[in-house]
């Protein structure tokens, strides 16, 4: 992610403990390109399945709050107790994945995700769940969440070539958004026909095919250089990185304001569906789902565009769009405007924290990178969450 004219393009920085990416396979230009890696498509689809376990979940827990304290404040806090543990621990989950082995970062946090939804299923099943005990699983939840994605996103330059980063990146965006363009609606199905305690057991079978990859992936091991770091230490010199690198000071500001801004979209999208449509639910879901196919479209869309302008006129163009299209999708009156108002704000924020990212992993040195990733992710959730 990126925030200088220099951002997202230049060579890749020296590694002080030592390069453990897989050697470059032949050129095979395009936004699929990463797939030719067999570790990066299995953990690819295995994602793809875990996000919808989580997006349905997501929406059985929120409807289920709706019937143990049917407050606008309680339901608000099952999306609040998902996120802030992102903004809370990811520089520590930064510095685990950055002192200790990635791989065996991301079995633990599947793991124990795996365990909480197994025992939010079963309290659920038993009609032993209260509001406060729904909070505080869906907490853990996140927590897990926030051990696994600085562990896995600085992982992804083990996964692929070099050359195919940016698009691996993006391809890792499109699969979140593939499954949000589809996966509410799927979860409102299921807890209108069954329950929402189904969708926490779906959410718990989702994680299987994920560990099942992890553990199949035989990771190899650095090569010694720096003497290890506890994690105190880890972090003060994560902070201290960021502090002194002016790109990623300016990644971090950047991400953070369109964080701050884009969240209107976000926080207004049902009364978009309510007030100025008119319409319901299912209108409702049919913005959710336009903003996911944008956000797929600019996914695939991201590396012809990278080839054609800097990382900087990614972010600018982005930015613009992202503005432009909120604005159409506020005064639209048709709901046909509105839809393809959404669907250019999806492809813009893609293109725009695709670029953000991908500049965080090109400029940090690969000793620090998860926790600078996981700095960048607290400062998009930051500004997402004051917004």
């Amino acid at each position: 992610m990126t925030g200088q004219a220099s951002v997202g393009r230049g060579p890749e920085p020296s590694m002080p403990d030592g390069d453990t990416r897989p050697a470059a396979l032949p050129e095979a230009p395009g936004a699929l390109a990463p797939f030719r890696s067999p570790i990066f498509a299995g953990m690819w689809i295995a994602s793809v399945v875990s996000y919808f376990g989580g997006l349905i979940q997501s929406v059985g827990a929120a409807w289920l709050m709706t019937a143990l304290a049917p407050s606008a404040d309680m339901v608000t806090l099952v999306q609040v107790s998902t996120v802030l543990p992102i903004v809370l621990f990811s520089l520590p989950a930064g510095a685990a994945a950055d002192v200790w082995d990635r791989r065996g970062v991301m079995l633990t946090a599947q793991t124990f995700m795996l365990a909480v939804s197994v025992l939010l299923a079963s309290v659920a099943l038993a009609g032993a769940v209260t509001p406060w005990l729904l909070l505080a699983l869906t907490f853990l939840l996140g927590c897990g969440g926030a051990l696994y994605g600085p562990a896995w996103q600085s992982s992804v330059r083990e996964q692929v070539p070099p050359d195919d980063l940016p698009a691996a990146v993006s391809l890792n965006s499109a699969a979140f958004n593939l499954a949000r363009a589809a996966g509410p609606a799927l979860g409102g199905v299921l807890v209108a026909a069954y329950g929402a305690q189904l969708t926490f057991l779906v959410n718990a079978v989702s994680y299987v095919g994920l560990i099942g990859i992890l553990l199949s992936w035989r990771r190899a091991s650095p090569a010694p250089g720096l003497p290890p770091e506890g994690m105190v230490r880890a972090m003060r010199a994560g902070l201290r990185f960021a502090q002194l690198s002016h790109a990623v000071q300016a990644v971090l500001l950047r991400s953070a304001l369109f964080g701050l801004t884009a969240s209107g979209i976000w926080a207004l999208m049902p009364l978009i569906a309510r007030d100025l449509l008119p319409g319901g639910a299912a209108t409702f879901g049919l913005l959710l789902a336009a903003f996911g196919v944008g956000a797929v479209a600019g996914a695939f869309a991201g590396t012809p565009l990278r080839a054609r302008l800097s990382g900087e006129g990614v972010v600018v163009l982005s930015s613009v769009a992202f503005g432009l299209a909120g604005l159409g999708a506020t005064l639209s009156p048709w709901l046909a405007g509105t839809l393809a108002a959404l669907v250019l704000c999806g492809a813009a924020w893609v293109f725009a924290l695709s670029q953000f990212n991908i500049t965080v992993q090109v400029r940090t040195p690969r000793w620090v990178v998860g926790r600078v990733l996981a700095i960048y992710q607290a400062a998009v959730f930051a500004g997402l969450a004051f917004g």
